[in-house]
């Protein structure tokens, strides 16, 4: 931890979380969630300014998906070994390019390639912020997790993603949908900026000697068995509605032959040893992709039923649901500053099931009061998890995989939402009804009596604490 050290100036230990420091990690952590709801609002202009179908232009959703679930832990193992500020301004630059791209582009292919460079550039920084922040910490000498800033972080990654729709509907209104792509540009430039001149340079490390070895380090193996495994996985979930079984085969036979890879390579990209040692680790992945699944199926289903059943606008379904991303927000900071992890984690799961059966007694005639008060559950279940659960990972996972673990842990977030659409897509293929709705809710509470149980019932989390080399 030498080098950590030398890498932060003695003058930052008196203060070493200014927001000098902070401002470009929360710029950059904030893209990625305000990408991946802001293109909603352009799916319609843009399927008629191309001159295609609706259904083609919804890839656009899945290009970020895809490479965000991918490009998280991997951006957290590059880190490893070229520094995490190195890494954190080339997602910068890629996600600069991605609006470049994206604001040119006179066809679906090129929007498809600015989509998946600002999918792999956005999914830089939760990762590599993560690692600087751990940085930072140690060579201040803090014994606690820096929970203010890791409730900023988190706040930029959940509250922001209900401002992507306002923006982009403003945006399109205003100036066409080629700016939910062009927007990137000035906020990469002012993160770029803020990254160059406020976070101090990675410290000197040993750098790979020849590709070999780069290859080998990053475990660029490892990482291409991943990106097929959750790809064969992802296309299996998004095709749920219409299963198509040889993907889920294909997806479970790569994850083997990746398990078996990572378990003979020098350097990992997945630790499976650790993974199945550390079940405090796995669990905290289980319960957060648990309580994302509900919260993202009130984001999905709620909003069909709303439409369909009340005959409401998306734009007055989409504000009703706005306190959801809101009080999530407002949970998650007092709760980060205390470093709480079990309370937290628990009353996640609890209002998830409680939020769960609300959507049971909902109806078509069902006031919009007692709706509003079951998303504003579901809000408190978001905060409650993204901060509890996000502690929890700080204190886990070993030091020097905390990059990896950190887009692990966004990537189960990932596969929770993916799979919250399947459902809807599921129950709702047909029709959109209270008897839907009600399916939807019976699986949900199940889900949540899972997430109850996992975290009740998980005695590590009574006195969380770091891994120490002889556990491992």
């Amino acid at each position: 931890m030498t080098s950590s050290r030398t890498a932060v100036p003695s003058t930052v230990k008196a203060k070493p979380f200014s927001w000098r420091f902070t401002t470009p990690l929360f710029i950059g952590s904030a893209l990625n969630p305000i990408n991946s709801s802001m293109i909603a609002t352009a799916l319609v202009p843009i399927a008629a300014g191309l001159h295609v179908s609706i259904g083609q232009t919804a890839s656009l959703v899945t290009a970020l998906y895809l490479a965000s679930a991918i490009a998280q832990p991997t951006a957290g193992k590059v880190a490893e070994v070229f520094g995490a500020r190195r890494v954190f301004l080339a997602g910068i630059v890629l996600v600069l390019l991605g609006g470049v791209f994206g604001g040119m582009a006179h066809g679906l292919t090129m929007l498809l390639i600015a989509r998946v460079l600002i999918g792999l550039g956005t999914s830089c920084a939760y990762p590599t912020a993560m690692m600087l922040i751990q940085r930072r910490a140690t060579a201040a000498g803090m014994e606690k997790p820096p929970g203010g800033v890791l409730g900023g972080l988190q706040i930029a990654g959940i509250a922001t993603a209900a401002l992507g729709l306002p923006i982009g509907g403003v945006l399109v209104d205003a100036a066409g949908w080629h700016w939910v792509f062009l927007v990137n540009i000035p906020v990469a430039l002012i993160a770029l900026a803020a990254a160059l001149i406020w976070i101090p340079r990675d410290p000197p490390q040993r750098a790979p000697r020849n590709a070999r070895e780069v290859i080998s380090r990053i475990d660029l193996t490892g990482i291409i068995g991943f990106a097929l495994a959750m790809t064969a996985l992802l296309a299996f979930l998004f095709s749920i509605s219409r299963p198509r079984w040889t993907l889920l085969a294909a997806a479970l036979v790569m994850f083997v032959a990746l398990t078996g890879w990572e378990l003979r390579a020098a350097y990992p990209f997945l630790d499976v040893r650790l993974i199945v040692r550390d079940g405090a680790l796995t669990r905290t992945y289980l319960r957060f992709a648990l309580v994302g699944l509900c919260v993202y199926v009130v984001l999905y289903g709620i909003t069909q039923w709303l439409e369909a059943s009340r005959e409401m606008s998306a734009l007055g379904a989409g504000l009703l649901l706005l306190p959801m991303s809101v009080i999530s927000g407002v949970v998650v900071a007092p709760l980060s500053r205390r470093n709480l992890v079990r309370g937290p984690v628990i009353a996640a799961a609890l209002a998830s099931l409680a939020g769960s059966v609300g959507v049971l007694l909902l109806t078509s005639h069902t006031s919009i009061v007692w709706i509003l008060a079951m998303t504003l559950v579901f809000g408190v279940a978001l905060g409650t998890a993204a901060s509890g659960n996000q502690i929890a990972l700080y204190i886990q996972a070993p030091p020097e995989q905390l990059g990896v673990a950190s887009g692990l842990f966004r990537t189960f977030g990932y596969v929770g939402s993916i799979a919250s659409s399947a459902i809807t897509g599921i129950v709702f293929h047909t029709s959109v009804g209270d008897g839907g709705l009600h399916l939807i809710a019976l699986i949900m509470i199940g889900v949540s009596v899972s997430a109850v149980t996992l975290s009740v019932l998980d005695r590590t989390l009574r006195n969380p604490g770091r891994p120490t080399p002889s556990s491992r």
